[in-house]
């Protein structure tokens, strides 16, 4: 029997990884500190659930189909927000509301690949998006990266085939929080153009990038969607996770490839979730500011407490958006590691192995800490485990 496209790729890791919890119990004293999945556990703020309650018992349409690329009103917001924070020209036609980020990139990759087709993809990377590229026939191409977990142009080049269709990035990083410079992102899309091939860019958790500012100029150049396609998610900034709302940014020529993945995908986004988004846009900006304000505190709190880890022998590699991404001193892969840290700490995070090629040994001393979902004190309570921990 031939292999089917989804036997081709791994079973989905947060999924995985929460069987791990299976027979375990916490103690009161002692509850589950949960840093695998990155994904805020709030509900959204009550101006949204205002918003999504008056379009589901006022407005007959929201209950319907609705335009395959999104609510008009929804792209042209986004268009013009895109426009404010990079500095560069984004109309409505370039832009499409989809379910969800993974979709946005799922998209792409179908305009972009036939089978057999290459994408490259530095290591580690984002495992949905490894497991599209295998269920769409689609050679994932590891690119490498060194200790600051930044993939370099000129290696990602060497890689580039006749068969090469994208490179795939994502700033601030998942997993490893990394966030790539101006210079760097300008590096790959020199190349791509240069190449004729795209680049995609996953801003999923733009609104929580470290630096002030536009987090790169690509916009700025005025035939960017030549080259570009740029993927969002408005479920990070407004906590709308299960109302699946992303977006894809690009040529309006592409954006009419786009439409039919989309329109036998899914046919419209959820109209609900829509109007939430739209309200966010239209009225949150003070409260998102907040909320990216806490996040840094999080991650300087994860900055000034990790000096402790790193006397028991832990490496700080990545450190950004939701994630820390780290190295572990112990004889044994992460991923029977973390199995371990369920059972002995009550601490369920990613091994690095979800992240990286299987015949890839970096990923067996690394894991991910998701700790958007931590305050200081949970952030202290979760090094005290770990710094307990012997092996």
């Amino acid at each position: 029997m031939p292999l089917t496209r989804t036997a081709s790729t791994f079973r989905p890791p947060v999924m995985e990884a929460r069987r791990w919890l299976d027979g375990v119990t916490f103690p009161p004293d002692r509850p589950l500190i949960n840093v695998s999945q990155a994904a805020p556990v709030d509900p959204p703020p009550r101006t949204l659930r205002e918003a999504m309650a008056e379009a589901a018992l006022n407005r007959d349409d929201a209950h319907l189909y609705g335009p395959v690329l999104g609510m008009p009103a929804l792209r042209e917001a986004l268009a013009g927000r895109t426009s404010q924070i990079y500095g560069g020209a984004v109309h409505t036609n370039q832009v499409a509301i989809t379910s969800g980020c993974n979709q946005a990139f799922a998209a792409a990759i179908s305009t972009l690949c036939g089978e057999g087709d290459e994408v490259i993809v530095p290591v580690p990377w984002y495992f949905n998006h490894k497991m599209w590229l295998d269920m769409a026939g689609v050679k994932t191409v590891p690119l490498q990266t060194g200790a600051d977990l930044r993939p370099v142009a000129d290696q990602a080049a060497a890689l580039i085939t006749d068969r090469t269709r994208a490179i795939a990035l994502v700033s601030p990083n998942n997993p490893a929080g990394v966030e790539y410079p101006d210079d760097l992102l300008r590096a790959f899309f020199d190349l791509a153009r240069a190449r004729g091939i795209a680049l995609i860019l996953d801003e999923t958790y733009r609104d929580f990038h470290a630096a002030p500012g536009a987090p790169h100029s690509l916009f700025e150049d005025a035939g960017w969607d030549d080259t570009l396609i740029h993927l969002y998610s408005f479920s990070k900034a407004y906590r709308l996770t299960g109302h699946r709302v992303g977006a894809l940014v690009t040529s309006p020529a592409r954006l009419s490839e786009v439409e039919k993945f989309l329109d036998t995908v899914a046919i419209c986004p959820g109209q609900i979730g829509q109007y939430a988004a739209l309200r966010g846009m239209q009225s949150l900006d003070q409260w998102l500011a907040g909320e990216r304000d806490e996040i840094l505190a999080r991650r300087a709190a994860i900055e000034a407490g990790f000096p402790a880890l790193e006397k028991a022998g832990w490496s700080l590699l990545g450190l950004g958006a939701y994630f820390a991404y780290v190295a572990h001193p112990f004889a044994v892969s992460s991923a029977d590691l973390a199995p371990q840290l369920v059972r002995d700490q009550g601490i369920l995070c990613l091994p690095g192995t979800m992240f990286c090629p299987t015949d890839d040994p970096a990923g067996a001393s690394q894991l991910r800490i998701a700790f958007a979902n931590l305050d200081a004190a949970g952030i202290a309570e979760l090094f005290d485990r770990l710094r307990a921990f012997t092996g």
